[in-house]
């Protein structure tokens, strides 16, 4: 029987998915290689720096991106919407916003706040709902649309059934059909290996997210660990390369962005603020990721976020 994990966040039981701290959860695995990653210091002739980023030919302010977050309106008191408030975060900083797994009505009441959206999809074993979510996107201004390609295997060995609908594998087939079928940027979110990366862009994805989906594979590697080997295996293919899980202060996006990412995701970062304060929290909370990330580019002489270096990063 599966042991019961005591969660601190509010709603369903399971509806926000915790850390267990045992030693197969990639969370706990993620962290310590995050914290283990050391910086050297490189301050002569060093300058402020310029945050300003282009994500798929759109300039944002900030290479940090709000999180493709799924069902939070379910935790929300007092009539508040969870998944609005972080989009008007994201429309107030001008940083991109992320959407996961949610209804029709949902995505659109969250898209109409006007914060640049990407809509990503689980890979429901019902190819026909995949593409009629992704048309709905189109219809509805969505910037960009992807899949969950690794949101596949459920606990108990067999394919995960989400809010009842069955899930099941993407094949390449499957996602250079989707690819093709729709005019707006394609990402494969929750790539963790090379040979993956490698299949997305084959495909025709414009985009993917290194990703472990906090923890859903056991013993998963860090997506920081894993980075750089799939930016060495992307290069000059013109496929960005996004990040996420257990990002939490500007110093991991730091290092997250160092070690070759074109922009990164904070998830639990902002879940506590988002669910205390609503959207002056998370913008508090991205607010102070931005200066702690250009402290830590100050010093190491990087002037924007085109000029990352990975050989200022160190392994303990």
């Amino acid at each position: 029987m599966e042991e019961k994990i005591k969660s601190p966040w509010p709603g369903p039981a399971g509806l926000i998915p915790v850390t267990s701290g045992r030693a197969d959860d990639a969370n706990v695995i993620n962290r310590h290689y995050l914290d283990h990653l050391m910086v050297e210091m490189r301050v002569i002739d060093s300058v402020e720096p310029d945050l300003t980023t282009e994500i798929l030919g759109r300039k944002f302010s900030s290479p940090i991106m709000m999180p493709a977050f799924s069902h939070l309106n379910k935790v929300g008191k007092d009539g508040r919407k969870p998944m609005q408030a972080y989009a008007k975060a994201a429309k107030e900083m001008n940083l991109l916003n992320w959407v996961g797994m949610e209804p029709d009505s949902e995505y659109a009441a969250i898209v109409d706040v006007g914060a640049p959206t990407v809509r990503i999809i689980k890979p429901f074993a019902d190819h026909d709902v995949i593409r009629k979510q992704i048309a709905f996107a189109e219809a509805h201004g969505a910037f960009a649309v992807g899949i969950d390609v690794d949101h596949i295997a459920g606990r108990d060995g067999h394919f995960d059934i989400v809010d009842g609908q069955p899930l099941a594998t993407v094949t390449s087939g499957d996602l250079k059909r989707y690819a093709e079928s729709t005019p707006l940027p394609f990402i494969a979110k929750g790539v963790l290996s090379v040979a993956d990366a490698v299949k997305a862009k084959d495909a025709g994805c414009k985009a993917i997210v290194v990703s472990h989906h906090h923890g859903r594979i056991p013993f998963g590697v860090p997506p920081t660990f894993i980075l750089p080997d799939i930016k060495r295996a992307l290069a000059g293919s013109g496929v960005a390369v996004f990040v996420d899980c257990g990002i939490d202060s500007g110093y991991d996006a730091y290092k997250a962005l160092a070690l070759g990412a074109d922009a990164l995701a904070v998830g639990r970062g902002i879940l506590s603020p988002l669910l205390k304060e609503g959207k002056d929290g998370v913008v508090k909370k991205v607010r102070r990721m931005n200066e702690q990330l250009k402290e830590m580019m100050m010093y190491t002489g990087i002037a924007d976020t085109h000029s990352f270096d990975p050989t200022v990063i160190h392994h303990s």
